[in-house]
């Protein structure tokens, strides 16, 4: 049984994080976060052309807690570093899972070897809600090399699936998890279809970044766009009109309360209140020298 096609969403109007990433939101936990559950938000970056430059471009030092971010690189470089002692450098294909948990202050920046060369950017960061029971775990960073991640070739020469998280099939991603969920990174040749099955009773939408798709044989999607599929089904069918690149997001959801207020997502306005103390009081500890 399909999932139906419950909507489609996009942003036109982009806006800078810091100097270094032109972002479009095309969904945040203020907007889709209980009918998306886990994922909270994602930005997509670019596509961008930057020119070679000393400057140190991206943004600095700012606080999370209570979710996961999770960054995949398509094109460029980006340098992370955090409290945690966590950090490294991602390229074209790779992911940093980071943990913000009980609470994390980090930076990204364009890595100097990027920066100095220049070229073209794009890169996506999705949030992942914790459960309650989990907001306070310790801090934790995740890389996830592109040469360990799976790859998935689909049926009948149409592309190929990257298993970030969770499982396609009886191929098992390497991010550890805190609650059952998918994140599958797909490449579709011009005119290929492929039916996806995802989980019975999971949150699920598919987002496309670049190309021309159809949904179902009927919802057109274009690029920087999803759709919200319904809780109900287990399949998506997917038709590229053009070669594309999409994410497919499953997650079972959490129901339970999401209070946000920025960098923080909790479960009460008390939650918030005090997350916000315990940083401004240093409690969230700094980056390393």
């Amino acid at each position: 049984m399909h999932k139906k096609v419950l909507g489609r969403y996009g942003n036109d109007r982009g806006h800078w994080v810091g100097n270094g990433f032109p972002v479009r939101s095309l969904f945040s936990y203020s907007t889709l976060g209980q009918h998306l559950s886990p994922f909270l938000l994602l930005d997509y970056a670019g596509p961008h052309q930057f020119q070679p430059t000393e400057e140190r471009r991206g943004v600095g030092e700012h606080p999370h807690r209570g979710f996961e971010t999770v960054t995949i690189v398509y094109d460029g470089e980006v340098e992370h570093r955090d409290s945690s002692g966590g950090g490294g450098t991602i390229g074209p294909g790779d992911v940093q899972w980071m943990t913000a948990g009980s609470g994390i202050v980090h930076q990204e920046f364009h890595s100097p070897a990027y920066a100095a060369t220049g070229g073209a950017f794009r890169m996506v960061q999705l949030w992942v809600n914790l459960p309650a029971k989990d907001k306070q775990a310790p801090p934790a960073y995740q890389t996830l090399l592109a040469k360990n991640i799976p790859t998935v070739e689909l049926p009948d020469g149409a592309g190929s699936l990257r298993v970030i998280a969770g499982e396609y099939g009886h191929t098992q991603g390497p991010a550890q998890v805190f609650s059952p969920l998918n994140v599958w990174d797909v490449q579709l040749a011009q005119g290929a279809s492929v039916t996806l099955s995802l989980p019975e009773g999971h949150n699920a939408a598919v987002v496309s970044l670049e190309g021309q798709l159809s949904i179902n044989d009927a919802q057109e999607l274009g690029s920087a766009q999803l759709v919200l599929l319904e809780h109900k089904g287990t399949e998506v069918s997917i038709h590229a009109h053009v070669q594309s690149s999409l994410l497919v997001l499953t997650g079972a959801p959490l129901n339970e309360p999401i209070e946000g207020y920025g960098p923080f997502v909790m479960n009460t306005r008390a939650e918030i209140r005090q997350a916000i103390e315990d940083f401004s009081n240093g409690r969230f500890g700094g980056i390393p020298s």
